[in-house]
């Protein structure tokens, strides 16, 4: 196999340093923000630390601070996270397979829909679905969120172009004859051979929830309820009258990105193992 040029190499290289700069820049500044008082943060540099730095104590006075609220808003996004994305990966996986496996009349234009689906940006949806759970009484309860993130039309898309793609029809048929139903062969294989679509679902699904904030801002009330990003915003709105929310703040955004990495990493062979498929000749 010809390697690249040097030249290209080089460009290639130098063009991922600055993606990488500019991605974890950010993240670096928030792990010094993280270790300085509510004073330093704003009266030292902010890519350093400071002279009296104390990660553990700033971290700590986050989890405990009004007995403990930012933990349990912590719980509540793992909640509507970890059960949205399974949902949504599992829906999306049974879509996309019927879509991509089973001929039916009306199929494209379901699938034409669900393409739709996609372009309509979450926002425009949220009014409409606050009124739609108002009337019927499950406005302010975990349901709210829960249900809107179980719906991943970009899933059932990229599922449906997945399945088409690397579950054989050869390999179905052959398990029908070997008297296996819909269901058995959708759970042992279809599954199984759409692996890496469904992590990308999941993990996509996952921080969209995590990260999302319009819709819970419309549905909850109770703050008992919040995820993580409406509690820090609620912080930042009383930080004026009580500076050590600022630090407090700072402190949450940092936690609440490590759940985030910790996923990447977990699930990130998985990328491997779907991009190596389909590489060698049978």
């Amino acid at each position: 196999m010809t390697r690249p040029p040097v030249r290209y190499r080089i460009i290639t290289a130098s063009l991922l340093t600055v993606a990488a700069l500019y991605f974890l820049t950010p993240v670096y500044w928030l792990i010094v923000s993280s270790t300085k008082s509510s004073a330093d943060l704003f009266g030292t540099f902010g890519f350093w630390f400071s002279g009296h730095p104390r990660p553990l104590g700033n971290l700590t006075d986050v989890l405990t601070y009004d007995h403990g609220v930012y933990a349990r808003w912590f719980a509540n996004s793992l909640l509507y996270a970890g059960i949205g994305a399974v949902c949504a990966t599992l829906l999306s996986a049974a879509a996309g397979y019927a879509l991509a496996k089973f001929p039916f009349r009306g199929r494209e234009a379901v699938f034409n829909t669900v393409l739709a689906g996609v372009l309509v940006p979450g926002t425009a949806l949220a009014l409409p679905l606050y009124f739609l759970f108002s009337s019927m009484g499950l406005a302010n309860t975990y349901w709210a969120v829960l249900v809107p993130s179980m719906v991943s039309p970009f899933g059932v898309y990229l599922c449906r172009i997945y399945a088409a793609a690397a579950v054989p029809d050869s390999l179905l048929e052959a398990a029908r004859i070997d008297g296996a139903g819909e269901a058995r062969i959708f759970g042992r294989l279809g599954l199984r051979l759409m692996t890496p679509a469904l992590v990308t679902v999941f993990l996509f699904q996952f921080v969209h929830i995590w990260n999302n904030y319009f819709l819970p801002l419309v549905m909850l009330s109770d703050s008992r309820l919040y995820p993580i990003q409406l509690g820090l915003t609620s912080w930042i709105g009383f930080s004026d009258r009580k500076p050590v929310l600022y630090q407090y703040t700072v402190g949450g955004a940092f936690l609440s990105v490590v759940p985030l990495m910790v996923l990447m990493l977990v699930l990130q062979r998985y990328w491997r193992t779907g991009l190596t498929e389909g590489s060698v000749k049978a």
